[in-house]
């Protein structure tokens, strides 16, 4: 389909400068990239390991397309005989506990009928949060999202809070971001507005990485951070398999495996009924995974 062969173009070029500028960010990693293809379609997964910074990230793209089954169309909840989806998806782990993991994904799913949208966010969880470092985070996003609309960041940071959400431990995942999905453009301006700002989005994914490596690549950290950092790991994972759209989509639609998988962590541990000692920063991070947090002017 014309429209999401035209992005795709654009979001596999996108996909080779993020991993350039991560590579430069960390100065030691390389993402090693295998070329998948299958019969609804081809991708090309890039995978670093054992990074000056980066313990663990996967930068992927994708572009498949074929015929839309039931369980597809129930998930979806619309009609139609075919489809094409195209994206790119990213998960760093780093090694140090007290950086953040972050998740970024942007995409475009098209079909038959002419019915086209996007969707995609960005995301920080970190093991221990920050409140300075979180404000830093939402304040860029709220530029970015300015830049387009002013209602586009207090939307789709609610809907950031709603969607990375464990509801099986009533915690968020981390942070937030932004999120947004089945944005439907009405007119061409409206298309290329949705279109830039998913680019844009991607540009900024490796640029607010590269700057908390830099800022955080020498902290120091104790066995106790790095037990505390697989607990939280093992969060990640759950909603992962649980919650995550992204990986039911890849998983129903027959997409590539190992790719889908690459999100997640190298390390990670379940504890029966954790609980951090009051007065402990690992306590602290509990009482901060919450919805509906004023990021920008929280004290």
């Amino acid at each position: 389909m014309h429209k999401t062969n035209r992005i795709a173009k654009l979001y596999k070029n996108l996909q080779n400068e993020m991993c350039q500028q991560l590579e430069i960010g960390d100065g030691k990693g390389v993402f090693k990239k295998s070329h998948w293809r299958k019969d609804i379609g081809s991708g090309v997964t890039g995978v670093m390991k054992d990074g000056a910074i980066i313990e663990k990230a996967g930068l992927n793209f994708s572009h498949v397309e074929g015929i839309l089954t039931n369980q597809m169309k129930q998930s979806l909840g619309m009609e139609g005989r075919k489809y094409s989806a195209t994206g790119i998806s990213s998960i760093i782990h780093p090694g140090n506990p007290m950086i953040p993991i972050i998740h970024m994904n942007v995409r475009h799913f098209e079909l038959d009928n002419g019915t086209c949208w996007f969707g995609g966010g960005i995301d920080l969880t970190p093991h221990y949060i920050q409140k300075t470092e979180a404000q830093w985070f939402h304040k860029k996003l709220h530029k970015l999202c300015n830049k387009y609309h002013n209602s586009f960041y207090p939307k789709y940071k609610a809907w950031a809070d709603d969607y990375f959400f464990l509801t099986h431990r009533n915690e968020t995942r981390g942070i937030g971001g932004i999120f947004f999905d089945r944005l439907q453009p009405r007119t061409e301006d409206e298309f290329e507005t949705f279109l830039n700002f998913t680019i844009d989005i991607a540009k900024a994914y490796p640029e607010l990485y590269c700057e908390i490596m830099d800022r955080k690549r020498h902290y120091t950290y104790s066995e106790k951070e790095k037990k505390w950092q697989k607990l939280r790991r093992g969060r990640y994972v759950e909603f992962n398999l649980i919650h995550d759209r992204g990986t039911r989509f890849g998983l129903d639609s027959g997409g590539n495996t190992e790719s889908i998988f690459v999100s997640m962590p190298p390390l990670a541990e379940w504890e029966y009924d954790y609980t951090p000692n009051d007065g402990t920063p690992e306590k602290q991070t509990l009482t901060l995974l919450k919805k509906n947090i004023d990021w920008i002017n929280i004290n």
